[in-house]
């Protein structure tokens, strides 16, 4: 008899386990809007209430008509894109849960040179007079980024 119970209940227990992890990801994900993170809706980037000031001041800044938070903060190409799009919600949502983000939040490496590039991509016509690049010239290295001058153009100014 016992080894007929031994024998059921390891797929019953495993059955149990992934069904609940299934339940409280999918709790977790409905909790979390996971599915406005999908759009281009800048709605999506304030489900987290750390994200308020910089959608606010998007509201009243010059790009609000012109871009959306993707736009800027996401690469352009359609796989460069979603991996963005994961590797930012992987990191977002894990700060978040784990509470370990700087605050006033900062812009990673990784996120400063996506948007760097967009920067110099839609304003390819100007600033490649410019720049030339949308990376800085080896023999020019000291050369800023765009938003090093143009702080408040995407959230507005700087309070």
């Amino acid at each position: 008899m016992s080894r007929r119970f031994g024998t059921r209940a390891l797929p019953v227990t495993l059955a149990v386990l992934v069904g609940a992890l299934l339940g409280i990801g999918l709790v977790t994900a409905w909790y979390a809007q996971a599915a406005s993170y999908l759009s281009n809706d800048p709605e999506a980037c304030v489900n987290c209430h750390i994200m308020r000031e910089q959608y606010d001041g998007w509201v009243k800044g010059p790009h609000q008509d012109a871009a959306t938070c993707n736009d800027c903060h996401t690469p352009h190409g359609l796989v460069t894109k979603w991996y963005g799009k994961a590797r930012n919600g992987y990191s977002h949502s894990r700060a978040f849960t784990l509470q370990d983000f700087p605050e006033p939040i900062r812009i990673t490496a990784y996120n400063a040179e996506v948007l760097q590039e967009n920067c110099v991509d839609c304003h390819r016509d100007f600033v490649n007079d410019v720049l030339g690049t949308a990376r800085p010239p080896a023999d020019h290295p000291e050369q800023p980024e765009c938003v090093h001058c143009h702080r408040g153009v995407g959230h507005g100014p700087a309070t």
